[in-house]
């Protein structure tokens, strides 16, 4: 059974940079595993931490079964969603040690419902193919609020250092525990001016309860990383020596992954 581990926290407080970090240490640490980075946050950010280039997303593939049925052609949609698990997969980007697939932008403005009910089917069905799979979340609760990350089993709250933040994952965690099957959960404090600081914040529970999470890094802010940001270069040129790096494999090592 596959390991899912999801991502979710407010919007700005790095997480796709934290789920990026994680594809690159589950690929060093299992080079035989299978790992799938799904970006499900309609924002498209991690095809660019992870240097990949998408031509066909999730999205994609639901409009065009929309389109066909309402032109009439209803044999030809059914035909396409009968195939739609083939087409998926023509979606996926191999890269040398991980796949990658974009929920991507639904046309317009409007509600996500319809995208997000795909992308649960979606997540269940290629999932048993996959060792790993990841999922960079959409920023707030709505992802989780309607199940789409309902057979998670790694839950990671990321959070910055503002009460906000910590807020957010709070409600996150409230909602999870309600809709989500997840069997561990923990939260990354990421972007920490001052570590220890924010270390005495959690103990003394000064913005949010959280109970039953545990901390399971706090990473500092990373110049090297916000550099790297700014010269476009991907999680795959940055050093291991790096702040970013070593928080999320020190969140990975407290589940054991």
């Amino acid at each position: 059974m596959a390991k899912i581990l999801a991502l979710a926290g407010k919007g700005g407080v790095g997480k796709t940079s934290v789920c990026s970090a994680f594809v690159r240490i589950l690929g060093e640490r299992h080079p035989e595993a299978r790992i799938l980075a799904i970006d499900a946050d309609p924002a498209v950010g991690l095809s660019t931490a992870l240097g990949v280039e998408v031509t066909e997303t999730l999205d994609d593939i639901r409009l065009e079964i929309i389109k066909r049925a309402e032109a009439g052609a209803g044999k030809e949609a059914l035909e396409l969603l009968g195939e739609v698990r083939y087409r998926i997969f023509d979606a996926l980007v191999e890269k040398e040690k991980f796949a990658f697939l974009a929920i991507g932008r639904p046309e317009g403005a409007g509600c996500y419902c319809a995208v997000n009910a795909y992308l649960k089917e979606v997540i269940e069905m290629v999932s048993k193919d996959f060792d790993y799979v990841v999922i960079d979340g959409e920023a707030g609760i709505e992802q989780v609020n309607r199940r789409v990350m309902e057979q998670v089993t790694h839950l990671f709250l990321v959070t910055d250092a503002s009460k906000k933040g910590f807020q957010v994952a709070e409600s996150i965690k409230a909602v999870a525990d309600e809709l989500v099957a997840y069997e561990k959960c923990g939260m990354i404090v990421n972007r920490a001016e001052d570590p220890e600081l924010i270390r005495d914040v959690i103990r003394e529970r000064r913005f949010a309860k959280l109970e039953g999470v545990e901390v399971l890094t706090v990473i500092p802010n990373d110049p090297e990383h916000a550099r790297n940001d700014v010269l476009g270069e991907n999680i795959f040129e940055l050093s291991s020596e790096a702040p970013l790096y070593g928080g999320a494999a020190e969140a990975l090592d407290h589940f054991g992954l």
